[in-house]
């Protein structure tokens, strides 16, 4: 294959074959990198016993010649002798002269030899009673069962997440410790999984993590997260937490609202089963009952005090024991510049969320409270499912995916017309701007940040300057993953941002929650 591009430097030749490589490395840049396609060329050449050369000179392009043997007998003999040589090289103790029959025989004997027999879960499934405090442990190394069962704890233990997932669906435990980093599963995935099913959506979630993600656990409903390596004392205080919550049948709501018809409609919608609530006029009274009283929820009127509700949060976010209470700002009409920008900086130190509906405000009051769906009237049962109907959600809105690259824009379009997304694609910044005057009606945009010419942010900038689309959902996405990164969009006025390579999981839950 000969091409008539850029060329390659000399310094650059070696890494060419190496997966995702830049020459450039601006967000504005000119030219892609080589992604994957060249270094799995590479890899297959080998595998068939050839090689893959390259030729090339800065400014002038570049030829890639694929070499591979004239037969398969060629190939069989390549690959026998590979095999040959790295038995030789790691002391397998194979004779250099064995067949490839012999080969085949031999190592799997081996592998059987050395595989260790697959360990049954000492766990208490089998001996639940009804009366039973049980909890399940999502995790893949053990630490924790035996402080559970010393807590008077019954133990459920899966080892993987598919396995954890079906365990709370059958077992129905008291509580959940989900470890992160778990086999076939992430624990984002199970999180959500957890809190979409009606089934395990009041269980409350304790995550233990190597990495601080603390807010985002929060904003999911988890009720307490542990730093690992974790120690017994802070074993133990997760625990002392866990059996405080399961132990406290009536949740506190705190209600800070001034507007008489405001207050009985979000009383109305909130106010059912266990939850004692209690409301404040004003700011200084809800500061006050704070300080006097614990509460599991707040929810907070943006219009209280003539629209001066979220600066309750600005006051909460750095008061120690209050900046954990989740919650959850009712805005029934958009939010001010101003207010986003504030907003975003509380965020970092509370966790919070934004409704604009009833539906909405009654959802995250259920998740932040632990409510059980069954104990709720037929008319919000069916408010949630209205809300958890993630189909009909996604289902005929308008996408923009902008993005240079085919292949992320192939991949993504994939999945969102599997969602009955109708998507519609730009290359660059200025064809992204050029497609929303031609398709005002777009309902959100997946946005990548490294693109040549006018790069994700500068793109944003100016569409947040078309008064049509100052409110459009925009999802930032970015291969630089590099620290502040998400401030940087954020800034330029998107509302999300995701990391590539995209995890289309987490991708689709933003988009519902931005639609």
């Amino acid at each position: 294959m000969v091409d008539t591009g850029i060329g390659i430097s000399k310094e650059n030749k070696p890494l060419i074959f190496d997966a995702f490589q830049q020459a450039e490395g601006s967000t504005s840049r000119r030219y892609g990198g080589t992604g994957l396609g060249l270094s799995i060329s590479r890899q297959l050449a080998q595998l068939l016993g050839g090689e893959l050369q390259l030729e090339s000179e800065e400014g002038k392009g570049s030829a890639f010649t694929l070499y591979l043997p004239e037969s398969c007998s060629d190939i069989q003999k390549s690959m026998s002798s590979e095999a040959e040589e790295s038995a030789s090289e790691t002391d397998e103790r194979l004779p250099v002269t064995a067949s490839t029959e012999t080969v085949s025989q031999t190592v799997p004997t081996q592998m059987a030899e050395t595989m260790p027999a697959k360990q049954v879960v000492d766990d208490d499934r089998e001996n639940l009673q009804p009366v039973d405090k049980s909890i399940l442990i999502i995790e893949d190394d053990g630490p924790f069962s035996r402080m559970a069962r010393e807590k008077a704890f019954k133990c459920i233990i899966a080892e993987d997440g598919q396995t954890g997932l079906q365990f709370a669906q059958a077992y129905q435990p008291n509580a959940i410790i989900l470890d992160v980093g778990l086999p076939q599963l992430d624990d984002w995935t199970i999180m959500n999984r957890l809190k979409d099913d009606p089934q395990t959506r009041a269980i409350p979630v304790h995550f233990m993590s190597a990495s601080d993600l603390s807010r985002d656990a929060k904003k999911m409903g988890a009720i307490g997260y542990s730093l690992k390596p974790i120690s017994m004392g802070e074993l133990n205080d997760a625990f002392k937490k866990i059996e405080l919550f399961i132990a406290k049948s009536l949740k506190n709501l705190l209600l800070v609202v001034d507007n008489e018809p405001r207050h009985k409609e979000i009383l109305g919608t909130v106010k059912e089963g266990e939850v004692r609530t209690t409301v404040a006029k004003t700011l200084a009274q809800a500061t006050s009952y704070l300080q006097t009283a614990p509460f599991d929820c707040i929810v907070v009127d943006i219009g209280v005090e003539k629209g001066a509700g979220i600066k309750l949060l600005e006051q909460l976010q750095h008061k120690d024991g209050l900046s954990d209470i989740p919650i959850i700002l009712y805005a029934a009409r958009e939010l001010t510049t101003s207010e986003n920008q504030l907003l975003q900086q509380c965020e970092n130190n509370l966790t919070v969320k934004t409704v604009k509906s009833q539906e909405r405000l009654l959802d995250e009051t259920t998740l932040f409270l632990h409510q059980l769906e069954t104990n709720l009237s037929q008319g919000k049962r069916e408010m949630l499912q209205m809300v958890h109907n993630k189909e009909a959600i996604l289902a005929h809105k308008n996408v923009l995916i902008v993005d240079d690259d085919m292949r992320n824009t192939f991949a993504l379009m994939t999945v969102l017309e599997e969602k009955d997304m109708e998507v519609f694609v730009a290359e660059n910044g200025k064809e992204a701007i050029e497609k929303l005057e031609q398709q005002p009606d777009m309902n959100i945009i997946l946005m990548d940040i490294m693109m040549p010419g006018m790069d994700g942010y500068e793109t944003i900038r100016q569409i947040r300057k078309m008064p049509l689309f100052y409110k459009l959902p925009i999802i930032a996405l970015t291969a630089k993953a590099m620290k502040g990164d998400k401030t940087k969009c954020i800034e330029a006025g998107a509302n999300d941002y995701v990391s590539k390579p995209v995890d289309t999981e987490k991708l689709i839950s933003l988009m519902r929650v931005w639609l």
